[in-house]
């Protein structure tokens, strides 16, 4: 079987693969800082819709942005070329379609091959500055500049990366890139923007230089939205069968993708992905954010603990048992929906995107990933709708309220395990993952109840206190405390499947 190369003879596609060549060589306007599963799975598929259709005509560059990546050589062996299979659930119909993926002209290791950065930062096609580094990756390393290495740092490579370019024009004013992070952190184009200038102070650089930053480039604020799955180890006889090559850096990922971009009309026109009919978003990105947050990561984090603890382990398990789907799509869509300020048929289009990538047969999405971090997730994505949902209504929206005694219940130990708590479901252990601080919380309000030192009244009153997790305290809110109570002693004394079973049938009564 052949590895895939970009000599490959197209006759040897399968007829179930979509290869399309630029006959022309398109100059390289994208530098990219990560090239990892998501941004080939995300960004250059993007960018691959793009120049198909005419509409970009410019190539990427992938930079490798720490010393110890493994994706360019395999990137380089193939001639920059691989595949991206997209699987799912579209219009109520199973759909697969893979393709390969020609947006990336070159791969770089910055770390053995500074010069050509520093070459390809003095190009005057490059237009576009596009990263994922991870959310550690916007963070301050204090280090220190020699114009000979790369930085190790992601804000240090770009701050970097704009001085060189600084350098090597004449017309300040028309050498400036656009830079748009993918990482996911509020503000993202914001906070590197301050990073940026926080080093260029460290390094005792010009202040031209630091004013050309602020005045001739622009950091664009976004919100990425797909599931990339990345390389398919478990499936790799179908993929062999249906591609008839190998491919190391194949990448599987979800058919829905919303990209967000804080921009102007001149940037959009540029980089036209929405010319493209590609789901992207120009303007403020804060709706799309709070649609995202509360309408797809809340109800993840909302039916994570109830369902996990009724027996279920993935969301497709959760979203195919008939009680659970009802619990799920009773939270999403008579308690989360009315309080997102968004235009009615907007709401509504990503509700229907979200109950199909819930219900993506190919994607196992594990609960107990889902529950990592919890309390921090529902103070984000769910409490604001609480306190909305309450003061609009006069009442608690109860699956929000009983998602909050089941994460009580999930957060219950068995015994403590190195920096984790282990947890008990029937005859299976379970780790609980979180902040130290918060698990340690969580263990001694347990332990207390568990040898007869305290009531789960008392326990759940506590931990409502506690404003280091929720920054309030949540028993001023009416009748949470007693609700929660109330559940997580039903939880504790009948078990989850059947609390959740008579929830859901007083509901439909």
């Amino acid at each position: 079987m052949q590895q895939l190369n970009i000599a490959i003879d197209r006759s040897q596609i399968s007829n179930e693969v979509e290869f399309k060549m630029e006959e022309v060589k398109l100059p390289e306007k994208v530098i990219q800082i990560g090239e990892g599963n998501f941004m080939r799975g995300f960004v250059d598929w993007m960018i691959h819709q793009m120049n198909n259709q005419g509409l970009f005509n410019g190539k990427v560059v992938a930079v490798q942005p720490t010393p110890h990546g493994k994706v360019v050589p395999k990137l380089l062996t193939q001639d920059c070329l691989y595949t991206v299979s997209l699987r799912g659930i579209q219009a109520g119909k199973r759909v697969e379609k893979n393709e390969i993926i020609t947006a990336i002209s070159r791969a770089i290791n910055p770390y053995t091959h500074w010069a050509d950065i520093v070459t390809l930062a003095e190009s005057p096609h490059l237009e576009f500055m596009l990263s994922n580094t991870t959310e550690a990756g916007i963070t301050y390393y204090k280090e220190n500049y020699n114009y000979k290495e790369s930085p190790l740092s992601f804000p240090g490579k770009v701050t970097a990366i704009l001085y060189h370019r600084y350098l090597a024009f004449e017309d300040k004013a028309k050498s400036g890139l656009t830079i748009i992070p993918c990482e996911l952190i509020e503000n993202n184009g914001d906070r590197l923007r301050e990073l940026v200038l926080q080093y260029a102070s460290d390094w005792n650089l010009p202040q031209e230089f630091i004013d050309w930053v602020n005045e001739h480039n622009k950091f664009c604020n976004t919100l990425v939205d797909r599931i990339v799955t990345g390389y398919p180890k478990d499936e790799l006889d179908h993929y062999s069968k249906t591609l008839q090559y190998e491919d190391s850096l194949l990448t599987t990922g979800e058919p829905y993708h919303m990209f967000a971009i804080e921009a102007d009309e001149d940037i959009a026109e540029k980089i036209p992905f929405h010319k493209a009919g590609l789901n992207v978003k120009w303007g403020d990105v804060t709706p799309y954010r709070e649609l995202k947050v509360r309408l797809l990561n809340g109800p993840h984090t909302m039916m994570f603990a109830v369902c996990y603890l009724s027996g279920v382990d993935t969301v497709l398990e959760a979203m195919t048992d008939e009680t659970l789907r009802s619990f799920i799509e009773q939270g999403i869509n008579e308690e989360i929906f009315p309080m997102v300020n968004m235009e009615k048929q907007e709401k509504e289009a990503f509700v229907t995107s979200v109950i199909e990538r819930f219900l993506n047969p190919y994607n196992k999405h594990f609960l107990t990933d889902i529950g990592m971090n919890a309390v921090y997730k529902f103070k984000s994505r769910l409490l604001p709708t609480l306190q909305e949902y309450v003061s609009q209504n006069q009442k608690l929206p109860d699956a929000i309220v009983f998602s909050l005694a089941a994460l009580f219940t999930y957060y219950r130990p068995l015994r403590v395990e190195g920096d984790f708590l282990i947890g008990k479901r029937g005859e299976q252990e379970y780790t609980i993952r979180d902040n130290p601080d918060v698990l340690l919380q969580f263990s001694r309000a347990w332990n207390k109840v568990d040898s007869n030192e305290s009531s789960i009244e008392t326990m759940v009153t506590e931990i409502l206190a506690n404003q280091e997790l929720w920054e309030i305290d949540l028993n001023l809110i009416p009748d949470l405390t007693q609700t929660v109570t109330t559940d997580v002693n039903h939880i504790v004394n009948n078990g989850m499947r059947v609390t959740v079973m008579k929830k859901m049938k007083q509901v439909t009564r």
